[in-house]
């Protein structure tokens, strides 16, 4: 699984590459043979003005399936990396069960067809009625 790291207004240190990387590695790491690449901005949009202003953009693009994309803001930038890791790993499992939908049965188990009947004898009239 390829994880693309970039800062916006700051440098990425490689203590914050390491916690990105790990917590990614929690979430994503049961399906990596689906995943082509992960985008991940980390950023100050305030810049030293301070404020709930840290964000945490993650990008995971899946292999047959839609991107999963999930953004979060806050005061303290490693509690954001956190949460938005915690919710594309919900968003990327969620994109698989739509386009696999034969996961679901493996899940569930295989349904009875509806409408099955087996024919009658009385369907099927053959000479003499008494």
């Amino acid at each position: 699984m390829i994880v693309d790291i970039h800062g916006q207004g700051f440098t990425v240190t490689p203590a914050l590459a390491e916690h990105v990387r790990r917590r990614l590695g929690f979430v994503l790491t049961r399906h990596s043979d689906r995943i082509q690449r992960v985008a991940v901005r980390v950023g100050d949009e305030n810049g030293p003005r301070g404020g709930v202003d840290k964000f945490c953009r993650i990008q995971v693009h899946l292999i047959d399936a839609p991107v999963a994309v999930i953004e979060d803001v806050g005061a303290e930038l490693y509690a954001v990396i956190d949460r938005a890791a915690d919710r594309v790993g919900r968003v990327v499992v969620k994109h698989l069960d739509r386009t696999h939908p034969v996961r679901d049965v493996a899940r569930h188990g295989a349904r009875p067809a509806r409408n099955r009947r087996e024919p009658l004898e009385s369907d099927h009239p053959q000479g003499d009625i008494a």
